[in-house]
């Protein structure tokens, strides 16, 4: 292992940007931290300076366009591009209303939280935290199903039923996210279970969501930072945008079936034993996350 790490280390750009694509499309959209992984991941292949920085956000444009591409139909429908009925337009507005609170939020309070909150201490109790909460939610989901929506059980079952007042709640829920080691997808789709959607639902309104969250991250992070960019750097960002879309690809697909069929305990297991991780590692002096 120490020996692969060390040729990693030493390989040419290109690899280390094919790499984090890699990890960024296999874990954008699941609820265990695409940010904490690539944190993790840039610092054993020695991808972690400034520049590495811009390009872990910029390369979520690939996992985004895997939503555009999977999604596609869906998309046309809501732009009017083909015949639909109105539920199917309502989606764009929902977005909007979604998108606005994390945003806002992230623009008024996003210099202080990466002061105060990019240590190893909160990452690691967000990993923990929220795995608990994914086993609490679950628990209480897999007693309201079957309930009807009077006895509070799930209301939402599919994207084309949610209101300007889910969609509301469902961005208050993303805005958890801005707290590094949440998961943009996790607090989404958990949010939106709590909230009466269905699990399928939860998840789809997440895919779909990110889509204008992870481009205006993207675009704010290139423009904010573009001085530290080059035109020689296009071909590393165009390795890791392919690698990303491609392999957000595959969990996508992969995603929407396990739902069908499987909770997220798996997920949320996992989340507690990486916050471990986190914690151990940065007390035996491994990874410095506050870098």
């Amino acid at each position: 292992m120490t020996a692969l790490l060390e040729w990693i280390r030493s390989s040419p750009e290109l690899v280390k940007a094919l790499i984090m694509g890699l990890v960024e499309g296999l874990t954008e959209f699941l609820p265990i931290s695409s940010t904490g992984h690539l944190i993790l991941t840039g610092w054993l292949i020695g991808f972690d300076d400034d520049r590495a920085k811009v390009f872990d956000i910029a390369i979520q444009t690939g996992a985004m366009l895997a939503i555009v591409w999977v999604y596609r139909e869906r998309w046309k429908a809501a732009f009017g591009l083909t015949q639909a009925p109105p539920a199917s337009r309502r989606l764009l507005v929902n977005l909007l209303i979604a998108f606005l609170p994390a945003a806002l939020l992230g623009l008024a309070f996003g210099s202080a939280i990466k002061a105060h909150l990019f240590s190893p201490v909160p990452v690691a109790s967000a990993f923990i935290v929220g795995g608990f909460v994914i086993l609490w939610a679950e628990r209480r989901h897999s007693r309201l199903v079957g309930r009807g929506p009077t006895a509070g059980g799930v209301r939402v079952a599919s994207v084309e039923d949610i209101s300007a007042l889910d969609a509301l709640k469902i961005g208050l829920a993303q805005a958890f996210a801005l707290i590094p080691g949440t998961s943009r997808s996790g607090a989404t789709i958990i949010g939106g279970m709590l909230f009466g959607f269905s699990r399928q639902a939860a998840t789809e309104f997440s895919f779909f969501l990110a889509v204008p969250t992870l481009c205006a991250a993207g675009a704010y992070s290139l423009l904010k930072h573009r001085d530290l960019l080059a035109f020689a750097d296009l071909p590393v960002f165009a390795v890791g945008l392919a690698s990303a879309f491609f392999s957000a690809l595959v969990v996508i697909r992969w995603l929407i079936r396990f739902v069908a069929h499987h909770n997220f305990n798996g997920f949320a297991v996992y989340r507690i034993v990486f916050g471990l991780v986190v914690l151990a590692t940065w007390q035996a002096g491994w990874l410095d996350w506050r870098a």
